[in-house]
């Protein structure tokens, strides 16, 4: 069976991730960029601002907001130590209390709130997830320069977590082979697997563990 070619920037079946991060891999990111085949334009450099809520009970759902837009994706399976996650829900404000009731907040595995109105803006969500004792917001910026090495969608990304500078590196496929023969390339087979959600309680502090450098 021939494998699925997979485009930057395109939806394709679930892929396998390998990310990390540190304050350098330098060497890693030098390596990938002489390795990358040519990719579109659109994806060389990219600048978004997003908040993520991070929930002290979780660990295997990733919610994430951008542009009053909400995507929560779902660890699905480990695969030779590269994660497999798959989108749980997608949603925009203003919000359905339903939606919050049956979906959100059980993502964030806590408690669900008292939710008295039939809809919430985002500013009203927001107020929720500060007046809650196991949830909190990041706001974290990415600046992310894309690549393509070994038919896997690479990423070198400056990322600012509440205002704290960390650096990350990735590859990601539906092959699992394609990934790991990347990761030897550039010389990052030996980095820790650290997936986003891993990397924001780290640097907040919910984890009291180390970024791999």
């Amino acid at each position: 069976m021939s494998k699925e070619i997979i485009e930057i920037g395109e939806q394709s079946k679930p892929r396998f991730e390998f990310r990390s991060f540190g304050q350098n891999f330098d060497s890693a990111h030098k390596r990938m960029a002489r390795l990358s085949v040519p990719i579109p334009e659109k994806v060389w450099e990219r600048q978004s601002e997003e908040i993520y809520i991070m929930s002290r009970t979780n660990d295997i759902n990733n919610t994430k907001i951008r542009n009053g837009k909400m995507d929560i994706k779902t660890f699905v399976q480990t695969v030779d130590g590269l994660e497999q996650w798959n989108p749980l829900m997608k949603g925009e404000f203003p919000m359905k209390a339903a939606i919050l009731r049956d979906e959100v907040f059980p993502a964030f595995q806590v408690i669900v709130p008292d939710l008295l109105k039939d809809e919430y803006t985002y500013e009203e969500f927001m107020a929720i997830i500060e007046n809650h004792p196991d949830l909190q917001a990041v706001k974290v910026n990415k600046r992310r320069f894309g690549y393509m090495v070994n038919d896997t969608i690479c990423e070198y990304g400056e990322i600012l977590i509440n205002g704290a500078k960390v650096v990350t590196i990735n590859s990601e496929s539906t092959e699992v082979h394609d990934i790991k023969k990347t990761l030897k390339d550039i010389g990052a087979d030996a980095f820790e697997n650290i997936n986003y959600l891993q990397a924001i309680k780290r640097v907040i502090g919910m984890i009291n563990k180390p970024l791999a450098n």
